[in-house]
């Protein structure tokens, strides 16, 4: 089965006395290329949050935002009393200065920088377990909407190359014709030129034969037919990411489709590969969404 490489995921779980709120986006991307939102508690374990996403998304561009909340219990503070009693005197002064009450000291206090900040808090290696939970729930959620748009990636990826071997068919009829075509036509400026009795058919039949197989485009239609039996083989695998291989297979069909378009000297045919490339582009901008 194909997966595509957008999707979204979002989880949300209380662990403890906090509440855990993940969500991840991923969209196209070459690689694997991640940006994340991290609370200062999971600091700590950036390093193993970074690693699980990239494991289990392999590749995009992703985009992680992780918050925490209290969950109904107060946060301990620390109040620095040193820096308090420091501040203290001068807005003491400077209130008497003023004539304002000093009841409002205290208050204008609590508000200065760093005299209240929040506690080291730490997080215990059981709730970041629990943590790990939502973050999987998340990343889980977002890789069912990835198999979800990836089957209908894959839909239209296989009608793509259904349309080529149709194309490549209607060649294959008119192959035999156009060698014919060529024969004549060869035959015929020739004796409009110097006359029907005027050249060796021998040699001319030589001359056709290295001519014809100069242009003969048998084997680029068995490897074209061999490239697209083998992109829908690699449909089938259980892989999730082969976005990078079917783009691969791609490049080698186009290589075919062109070198059959160069060698065809004929206007049906031509008509053929221009429709097989039709077909091919717009393959290839469905082979970027695959991861």
């Amino acid at each position: 089965m194909l997966h595509s490489m957008t999707g979204f995921g979002r989880a949300e779980q209380a662990v403890g006395d906090k509440v855990f709120l993940v969500e991840v986006k991923s969209l196209n991307g070459k690689q694997f290329d991640m940006r994340i939102l991290i609370p200062s508690l999971l600091k700590p374990y950036e390093i193993d949050i970074r690693k699980l996403l990239q494991d289990k998304l392999v590749r995009g561009s992703v985009e992680c935002n992780i918050f925490i909340k209290q969950n109904g219990a107060a946060k301990p503070v620390t109040i620095n009393k040193e820096l308090a009693k420091a501040y203290y005197q001068p807005i003491a002064e400077l209130s008497q200065e003023l004539g304002l009450e000093s009841g409002s000291v205290l208050s204008a206090l609590l508000k200065l920088p760093e005299v209240i900040s929040p506690s080291n808090e730490m997080l215990t290696p059981e709730d970041y377990k629990g943590f790990e939970t939502v973050l999987t729930s998340a990343i889980d959620m977002l890789k069912a909407h990835r198999a979800d748009e990836g089957k209908s990636i894959e839909n239209d990826l296989l009608l793509r190359i259904e349309n080529i071997l149709l194309q490549q068919n209607i060649i294959s009829k008119l192959e035999p014709n156009r060698q014919q075509k060529i024969r004549d036509g060869l035959r015929k400026v020739l004796e409009d030129n110097v006359g029907k009795d005027n050249y060796d058919p021998n040699r001319l039949e030589q001359e056709l034969i290295y001519y014809i197989e100069k242009i003969d485009i048998s084997e680029e239609q068995v490897r074209l037919r061999n490239h697209c039996d083998y992109f829908r083989s690699i449909l089938t695998e259980p892989e999730e990411s082969k976005g990078k291989k079917l783009s691969f297979i791609m490049q080698e069909i186009g290589r075919e489709i062109n070198t059959t378009g160069s060698k065809a000297y004929d206007s049906e045919i031509q008509k053929s590969v221009v429709l097989m490339k039709d077909e091919l582009e717009k393959a290839k901008e469905q082979v970027l969404n695959a991861l």
